[in-house]
């Protein structure tokens, strides 16, 4: 079908989540070859039981017998402070043998690398990679796998494959974000429940209506994804990696899942019962491919819904784990049975461990002697192991004879022996937590800069005031040619490039960039790895934008190292952890603004109306009557969910001096020209905080 004019691996990895040992369990018994699970409290599933460090040393043990890797997830942002307690989770995994981290946090990649750097690195969807120069760009980090954005069609997918130097993973199955992952702050912004840390409230599943409140509407709660149907196409395509989601479900359905995704990865057709099965673990009114076909649309979203467990399913999947083994690991026998020596007998598996022991001295046959066949037959039950018989070689002189309770225990020793020597840990070299240069920041008074949604909010007025920076959507410069002619010399006007480009875009926002440049834009503002790397190739200089999630030091250092020559940090910190932050680049934070909560590729707008309608402007409303508004993305297709309440520091800023930083952003979006430039007098020294209308955010606060 897809892609066949390109070199790929048969080679393609089934990887299953693990909450618990109990999952752990189901899924390696029913043919995972590998698991992801959590330790500690650095993962994005901070609420599943995940392990603690004895559960660890054994889960690590457990797999490695059977021939399954263990990925660590560390895949939250970690503030300063608990930095040092990264650097032990690290180094503890490390030792008790963890085969890769899964990391979102560009500080803890630095980490990662400094602590453990012989364990692989694979980037976390959370990363919100959707292009081959995100892939690149991680690339460039250590990684050596990505998580793609499940946002992801196949063709785009393929092109990624094909071209990427990196090991490539995918989503098959499980719960879909509406957001693009590590861009949702819904939760974190309306409970303090970040997803970007690990506790995620999943208010996307609650019900909103669209300009008033209506309980049977979910207008952000989608299908869950399920691609059993397209394996040899994803297998075909070099995809590496197929990820299930679920570490928070119940064993029962890491069992069902993973017996059927790997049965199917093993040649055996798709059934209507095994659709049926996937269904009764767990769905959302059925599934959805619609992602991965390029079909998104209102069929692509539902509800879970209570329903009467299948007790017989639950049940039968239950057996798979408890029952005990389901063999997995290939091993050789060799024998040597001899007159007047004593009995050999020695095991191989597939990654060169050989295991031996010696015996008795075989008896003289008084009836029935002991035949290569009868020795071949007792090597062979290998039952309540790890191991399946694969081939026996023996030498076996007639007229011998040797007690099958013998034979047994030879061959129980040999296999004691090698389930030893898999379960070993080679401890790996590693290195010391090393602290980072403090950079304090610019003294004295902070400068602002302004970023506007529409030309016609750049009022005469903002441009008197001469902002530092003037932020500018990219399509609205190429829309307005005459605006570098209207910008002040001494203010930098910047295109803010979309935080979603991917391949099959990319070409027409990078002859929208070279246009940009001619008209003399010299910066662009980007909020994802792989649009830095794209302006980068075009010499403009760079500055971050929230999307790239920066909430610690070693981060900020890694924005330095890649010629970042500023960075707005993630409003999901306090002001005391801001202070505190080394400022290794120039620091603005958001002081005005709707804050952005969700970038959705599924359009919510059109949801509504069933038909492309994304100039118009709409809202959803939730059950306590707060109102989101809902706009287009610049430029693209998307939507951006937008907090009602808009963040007010005007009145604050006074508090903001003596921290180092470079600027305060304003940010408009719905306003018109008037209030722009009635928020800008505010900004110069008229500020009053209405709380009916505005919000403190998260500044003090925090996030859980």
């Amino acid at each position: 079908m897809l892609m066949t004019f390109f070199e790929v691996s048969d080679m393609i990895e089934l990887l299953s989540p693990a909450g618990s040992m109990e999952s752990l369990r189901a899924a390696v018994q029913n043919g995972a070859d590998a698991v992801y699970l959590g330790y500690g409290q650095f993962n994005a599933r901070r609420n599943a039981k995940n392990f603690s460090v004895d559960e660890l040393q054994e889960a690590i043990t457990y797999c490695h017998v059977r021939g399954v890797q263990v990925h660590l997830t560390l895949n939250i942002l970690v503030s300063d402070r608990e930095m040092q307690r990264a650097a032990d989770v690290i180094r503890t995994a490390a030792t008790l043998g963890i085969d890769a981290f899964i990391v979102q946090d560009l500080g803890v990649m630095e980490l990662c690398r400094q602590i453990a750097p012989s364990v692989p690195i694979h980037g976390s969807t959370q990363l919100s990679i959707h292009s081959l120069e995100g892939v690149l760009q991680a690339a460039d980090l250590g990684c050596t796998r990505v998580v793609l954005a499940r946002e992801l069609p196949r063709d785009e997918i393929a092109f990624i494959c094909k071209n990427s130097p990196i090991e490539i993973e995918v989503f098959v199955h499980g719960a879909l974000c509406m957001c693009y992952s590590g861009q949702c702050y819904l939760s974190s912004v309306i409970g303090r429940r970040s997803g970007n840390r690990g506790q995620c409230a999943q208010p996307c599943r609650m019900a909103y209506g669209y300009g008033r409140y209506e309980e049977s509407r979910y207008p952000l709660s989608l299908k869950d994804n399920c691609l059993i149907g397209y394996l040899e196409d994803l297998r075909r395509m070099g995809v590496r990696s197929l990820k299930i989601e679920g570490r928070m479900k119940r064993p029962e359905y890491v069992a069902i899942v993973t017996r059927i995704y790997r049965a199917v990865l093993d040649g055996k057709p798709v059934t209507q019962d095994d659709l049926d099965q996937l269904e009764a673990a767990f769905s959302r009114q059925g599934f959805t491919d619609g992602y991965y076909t390029g079909e998104i649309g209102q069929q692509m979203f539902g509800t879970h819904q209570d329903e009467p467990e299948n007790r017989e399913l639950f049940a039968a999947a239950r057996e798979t784990y408890e029952r005990g083994e389901n063999p997995r690991v290939p091993v050789r026998f060799y024998a040597m049975i001899r007159d007047g020596e004593n009995a050999l007998l020695a095991v191989e598996d597939n990654d060169g461990h050989v295991c031996k022991t010696v015996g008795p001295i075989p008896e003289l046959s008084r009836g029935r002697e002991l035949s290569q066949e009868e020795l071949t037959q007792r090597l062979g039950k290998t039952g309540g192991t790890p191991y399946y018989c694969e081939n026996v070689r023996a030498v076996v002189e007639r007229g011998l004879m040797m007690p099958a309770s013998v034979i047994n225990s030879m061959r129980r020793e040999v296999l004691d022996q090698l389930t030893a020597l898999r379960g070993r840990v080679d401890v790996p070299r590693l290195g010391s937590y090393l602290k980072i240069a403090p950079y304090d920041g610019i003294p004295g008074e902070a400068t602002f800069t302004v970023a506007v949604r529409t030309a016609e909010q750049i009022t005469p007025k903002l441009l008197s005031l001469r902002p530092a920076v003037l932020y500018v959507p990219l399509y609205e410069l190429l829309a307005h040619p005459e605006l570098p002619g209207r910008v002040p010399v001494d203010t930098e006007l910047t295109a803010i490039l979309p935080r979603v480009i991917r391949d099959g875009e990319r070409s027409q926002w990078a002859a929208a960039l070279d246009y940009a440049q001619r008209m003399g834009v010299r910066h662009v503002l980007t909020g994802n790895l792989g649009q830095m790397r794209m302006a980068q190739q075009r010499h403009f200089g760079i500055r971050g934008d929230f999307g790239l999630n920066i909430y610690n030091s070693r981060a900020m250092h890694y924005l330095r190292q890649n010629q970042v020559e500023s960075q707005l940090v993630s409003f999901e910190m306090t002001i005391p952890q801001i202070r505190d932050l080394s400022k290794a680049v120039p620091v603005e934070i958001l002081v005005y603004g709707r804050l952005p909560l969700m970038l959705m590729e599924n359009c919510v707008i059109k949801g509504r109306t069933g038909t492309c309608s994304c100039e118009t402007s709409t809202k959803l409303v939730d059950r306590m009557g707060e109102d989101f508004p809902l706009l287009k993305d610049p430029g693209t297709c998307r939507n951006v969910l937008y907090n009602g309440k808009k963040l007010y520091l005007l009145d604050k800023l006074s508090s903001l001096r003596g921290m180092g930083l470079w600027a305060h952003r304003l940010n408009f979006t719905t306003e018109n020209p008037g209030e722009v430039d009635a928020v800008l007098g505010q900004y110069m020294g008229r500020a009053v905080f209405d709380p009916g209308t505005c919000t403190r955010g998260l500044y003090a606060r925090g996030v859980e």
